[in-house]
């Protein structure tokens, strides 16, 4: 089948792709696409693979030949799936690819903090341990991770992944129940225990209109002062202006992001001035790479090739609509 990657540039270069072409009859990849390019480049193919390109409604009446559609990642919100399915185009996404990956990054942030191993690098190079009186040069403080309380909203394939790596540290972890949630769940602690106990809080839990700006100046305000809060999961779950004024103010110790409500951000959103201009000095923003290990790419690419096979052989696996 004639398949077309609308936007493989959002993966690093020299992941490999031929699993993929070996099950299509050809295999046209664009770096990126505009949505005024999206019909041109997509009006003869049966099978379209997408990471952020949205495919709605009016683009998906002008595209006849489609019968598959491979979301190059989990969240399938760039499609109208309503419409899809009512013109009989199966959707499929990838899933449970980027535990390793994220429980990694949140670590890698943690220890940066805890640690303060750059300063510490920086000390040797600077040549300031050279001249040191004692044979240990302190400098900046070390803090251990073992006996920290790690909340977790969201215990999925990724959330799971923290956790383990969590106990691994000696930590002891605290997985919320749903914030809406009337009962508590054998093995959960509410949302409201878990943002008061924890020392740190990580979210891994989708966007949907009840989660969008939960952690807002009330919830932050339940948070401990001391406390991180960490976000590898979806931007519009905080709200910004609250989070900025807490950091400000040291109501939150300090915050790891990843993701933002905006990809890529405006220079003008309150959280990345903040931290450009140093007015923010408390926080830490990378962009939405967590999920981004090679592995974790290729991962990805080899859940669209067997997407591709089920479609192909009558056995879908990974349907969303």
């Amino acid at each position: 089948m004639t398949t077309v990657f609308l936007d493989y540039g959002t993966f690093n270069s020299g992941l490999d792709v031929n699993s993929i072409r070996q099950v299509t009859e050809k295999l046209t990849l664009h770096e990126f696409t505009q949505p005024a390019e999206v019909i041109s480049r997509a009006q003869h193919a049966e099978i379209i693979i997408t990471n952020k390109v949205v495919l709605d409604a009016e683009t998906l009446a002008k595209l006849p030949k489609l019968k598959l559609i491979c979301v190059a990642a989990t969240g399938t919100n760039n499609i109208d799936l309503d419409a899809a399915k009512q013109r009989q185009i199966e959707v499929c996404h990838a899933k449970n690819y980027a535990g390793p990956a994220i429980a990694q990054y949140v670590f890698s942030q943690l220890f940066k903090r805890f640690q303060n191993i750059e300063q510490h690098n920086y000390n040797v190079a600077s040549g300031k341990w050279s001249t040191s009186q004692a044979f240990c040069l302190h400098d900046q403080p070390i803090n251990e991770l073992a006996g920290k309380t790690l909340g977790i909203l969201g215990y999925g394939h990724i959330g799971q992944a923290v956790a383990k790596a969590a106990r691994a540290f000696d930590m002891k972890v605290l997985i919320a129940e749903r914030p809406d949630s009337q009962t508590v769940r054998e093995g959960r602690v509410s949302f409201d225990d878990m943002l008061a106990y924890a020392d740190i809080v990580s979210l891994h839990c989708s966007s949907t209109p009840a989660t969008q700006g939960l952690i807002n100046s009330d919830r932050l305000a339940q948070m401990k002062p001391s406390s991180i809060l960490i976000n590898t999961a979806r931007g519009d779950l905080i709200d910004n202006n609250a989070l900025a004024n807490a950091l400000r103010t040291q109501q939150l110790s300090y915050a790891i992001l990843d993701v933002l409500d905006q990809e890529p951000p405006p220079s003008s959103h309150p959280l990345v001035a903040g931290m450009v201009s140093g007015d923010i000095p408390n926080l830490a923003i990378t962009g939405h790479i967590a999920w981004a290990s090679q592995q974790a790419q290729q991962r990805i690419l080899n859940i669209v090739t067997a997407n591709i096979v089920g479609f192909n052989t009558g056995k879908l696996i990974n349907k969303v609509n």
